[in-house]
């Protein structure tokens, strides 16, 4: 893991090229509708709360079928219908949202590994990963271990998201590395790295549950690492940004920094997610005020 421990960041240049982009690469009016379009189909659209029910997750999954109604999308541009990439869930309401889009191509992501803090036993997190599978779940967000990366133990980093892996068989998997705890964007890189190294398909900013989720500074970091990592070995791992993002400007300068750091080719739900639970909402108003010249209330589009 010499590699690991060599990798560096500028912190300060880390925050130079978020003001300066901000400042640089608007998007344009005549685009956005587009972009915002482009937004939905890359959401994993999410709900992971203690007071979740099997009707809540079938509302969700007929919100991920058709995120705007069919004239909304005509009249918008949209080539091919439009849906969510996928619907993120908890363990338990797998299976119900497996169901409910049962022939659609949405895929249904598990949260796993015990999921938010990861400190559950090992061989207890890496089950539930094979439950959840079992269960129909193509997609799997893992947790790891925060104290490997906080005390620079790389190679059980390896090991844990490795058997992650082995586990999650042909599903993908999606590495959360909780940034906002890690306390340094030098070791948010070097947590993407080990990450991708072990097999993650998609490195992904946080749970959504910590005090600091995803944020511009710590995209830019996975970015590079993405890219870098892309560089040496050919492969093309995703990336997440989730937790707090939720309006449409916001969803906007992810995707114009991942065009500018990635390329189009990343401008894909094979390799970009938003997990989001109201950013949906808010780009529904946005989109409904481009085609009526009114603003929605605020709960008008609200997923209830």
């Amino acid at each position: 893991m010499a590699g690991v421990q060599a990798t560096r960041v500028n912190a300060a240049a880390v925050a130079s090229r978020i003001t300066a982009l901000a400042a640089a690469r608007p998007v344009a009016a005549a685009v956005r509708p587009a972009w915002l379009m482009r937004a939905i189909a890359c959401t994993d659209l999410t709900t992971l709360a203690g007071d979740d029910t099997p009707g809540r997750v079938r509302r969700l999954c007929a919100k991920a079928r058709l995120p705007l109604s069919p004239e909304a999308q005509t009249a918008l541009g949209a080539h091919r219908p439009l849906t969510t990439a996928a619907v993120c869930v908890y363990h338990g309401l797998v299976e119900t949202a497996v169901r409910a889009l049962d022939g659609t191509g949405i895929a249904v992501a598990a949260v796993s590994t015990g999921f938010p803090a990861g400190l559950s036993p090992l061989p207890l997190r890496i089950e539930e990963i094979r439950a959840s599978v079992a269960a129909g779940a193509r997609e799997i967000d893992v947790v790891i271990t925060r104290a490997h990366a906080l005390t620079d133990n790389w190679s059980a980093l390896y090991d844990e998201i490795a058997a992650f892996r082995d586990a999650c068989g042909d599903a993908h998997m999606k590495v959360i590395l909780a940034t906002g705890e890690l306390g340094s964007p030098t070791r948010v890189a070097r947590a993407a790295l080990v990450a991708m190294m072990a097999g993650a398909d998609f490195v992904k900013t946080s749970t959504g549950m910590e005090k600091v989720n995803a944020t511009l500074p710590a995209a830019l970091v996975m970015m590079r690492a993405i890219r870098d990592y892309h560089a040496r070995t050919g492969a093309r791992v995703g990336f997440k940004p989730a937790g707090g993002i939720g309006s449409a400007d916001e969803a906007l300068a992810y995707l114009v920094l991942l065009r500018e750091e990635l390329g189009p080719e990343w401008m894909t739900p094979a390799r970009f997610r938003f997990g989001a639970s109201r950013l949906l909402g808010d780009i529904e108003r946005h989109l409904d005020l481009t085609l009526t010249g009114r603003h929605a209330s605020p709960d008008h589009f609200a997923l209830g």
